[in-house]
């Protein structure tokens, strides 16, 4: 890929099970880590939208939190437009960056107003008062409310439709480069979660902005990505055009993803049988083989590595020795 905006170079990230480390470290025991990203590579091209996909707990939010400089990776590098980040430039990298939280009811503070949540970002520009209230008419306006009418409200007057609108008028008021979706639309009811979803399209398309946009639904990543990547236990195991992942996916975990998303006339969906793995001690070798129909003996031993298979790139021993 050409243009990289931002990339995740074997990116790992762990995080204590026990707020007790240093009486570990005292009883010579071992901390025990919960490995939430594990040396994970990935590439996102300006004005692209990438889809992160996987279940609860497979790691996308806190890769999506690595990405928005929101964490500072265990081991590994994340760069951002050819800039190592690190605790020291974070704060200048973090203003070309936005991050949409999954439930806004719990990310936009109650006690603010619409105009001074949306606001927030430019707290310190070198914008004046009347630039201020120019960008926070525009980008009210840019998410279809009326300023007029919602720039004094606070978030308990909103609807949940409303309250997604005022944290994506957050995001753009700054002008941000890059833009992470954590689950924009999951706290939301179908009707709105369609309108939400073709706004960000409306915004992405009118505005120079790229998107990691994080999601358990693989049919929303279908509506909106260019390429998905597939996320389990930590790891990505599937990474391609969006197309090809729908309609030919390799990966069994890709597969199985597929078969839950409903289609018409089925109540149920058909997720992958078995547990998600615990990150504090995931399963050696490939760790989708205990929940794996086609796992073989290699699988338990010996972890695949992303290769490329046609248009899309998997990590699965299924495709033998190209895996090594």
């Amino acid at each position: 890929m050409s243009n990289i905006l931002t990339e995740a170079r074997e990116v790992s990230k762990y995080f204590p099970a026990s707020k007790h480390g240093a009486i570990e470290v005292l009883l010579r025991k071992d901390p025990l880590w919960v490995k939430a990203v594990d040396h994970v590579s990935l590439q996102i091209s300006s004005h692209e939208i990438l889809a992160l996909v996987g279940e609860s707990g497979a790691g996308k939010t806190t890769l999506g939190r690595l990405f928005s400089t929101l964490e500072i990776p265990t081991n590994g590098e994340i760069m951002f437009m050819g800039e190592k980040l690190n605790r020291k430039n974070a704060p200048k990298i973090r203003r070309k960056i936005q991050m949409v939280f999954q439930n806004p009811l719990e990310s936009l503070d109650p006690r603010l107003s619409v105009r001074d949540i949306v606001l927030e970002p430019l707290g310190h520009s070198n914008l004046n008062r009347q630039e201020k209230e120019d960008r926070l008419a525009y980008s009210l306006m840019a998410v279809g409310l009326d300023p007029l009418e919602f720039a004094s409200r606070r978030p308990r007057d909103l609807s949940g439709g409303q309250r997604q609108r005022v944290a994506i008028a957050r995001a753009i008021v700054s002008n941000p480069k890059f833009v992470v979706l954590d689950e924009p639309t999951s706290a939301l009811d179908a009707s709105i979660q369609a309108q939400v979803l073709n706004l960000l399209v409306d915004l992405f398309e009118d505005r120079d902005y790229t998107y990691l946009l994080i999601t358990h639904n693989i049919a929303v990543a279908r509506f909106i990505s260019d390429r998905i990547a597939v996320m389990y236990a930590g790891r990505i195991v599937e990474i391609g055009p969006s197309e090809d992942i729908m309609t030919d996916a390799k990966h069994p975990y890709t597969q199985a993803l597929l078969k839950s998303v409903p289609s018409l006339g089925t109540k149920e969906v058909e997720g992958p049988e078995g547990e998600t793995p615990s990150l504090l001690n995931p399963p050696p070798g490939c760790r989708f083989h205990p929940r794996c129909p086609y796992a073989m003996e290699v699988c338990k031993t010996t972890e695949p590595n992303l290769v490329p298979v046609g248009n899309t790139s998997v990590a699965c021993w299924l495709f033998g020795k190209e895996s090594r």
